[in-house]
């Protein structure tokens, strides 16, 4: 599947979970407009391997929130990917939400949380040490709406395409960039990139 060049070695057991969550995602999308993406074979590259693209840079979280995941990127193959992460998958969007919560039951992922609700009003109970985003908003205003969900120590660690030269210049003075790491994404032909920040 091309997950030995992102580095990552995963079971049996749960590469069959990510190949029953595209074929969900694929069913699903008929109705629900989950993804632009329609072809099975592209959504492993463009929704796959892209969202585990990040899973090697969660090192050390134990809960993991994803904003605006929609159809469940990237949270749902971290969740698979990393069964000790707690992850919160949040979107405004009930049709959207409806589907993460079947996902998460059919899928049997006991580590996956889902949340109705729109970002900057969310009051969990207990902070995250990682937040991320994948075509969510611009850098300032995802850091914007989610740093009251960020625990002390905590990261941001947004999902970008191209080196994101002008979105980090508009971060607001008490966000520094750690760091911003390019990843290739087996079968993707295009610029992506993993910009981590934390609150200083």
């Amino acid at each position: 599947m091309g997950l030995e060049s992102i580095g990552l070695d995963l079971s049996a057991r749960q590469l069959a979970s990510l190949d029953a969550y595209l074929a969900l995602l694929a069913k699903w999308n008929q109705t629900y407009n989950l993804t632009a993406v329609r072809e099975t074979e592209r959504m492993v590259s463009y929704h796959l391997l892209d969202s585990l693209t990040l899973v090697p840079h969660l090192d050390g979280g134990t809960r993991l929130l994803d904003v605006g995941s929609g159809g469940g990127m990237p949270g749902i193959p971290a969740a698979i990917a990393r069964p000790d992460l707690q992850v919160v998958l949040l979107d405004a969007n009930h049709k959207k939400t409806t589907f993460l919560r079947q996902a998460a039951i059919e899928l049997k992922l006991p580590n996956v949380e889902v949340m109705t609700e729109r970002v900057e009003l969310f009051q969990p109970e207990r902070k995250f040490d990682r937040i991320t985003s994948r075509a969510f908003a611009e850098l300032a205003e995802f850091v914007k709406l989610t740093r009251h969900l960020l625990a002390e120590d905590g990261q941001f660690v947004a999902m970008k395409g191209v080196y994101p030269y002008e979105e980090i210049a508009q971060l607001p003075a008490d966000i520094a960039v750690s760091e911003v790491v390019p990843v290739s994404v087996p079968g993707l032909d295009a610029e992506r990139h993993l910009v981590r920040m934390v609150m200083q």
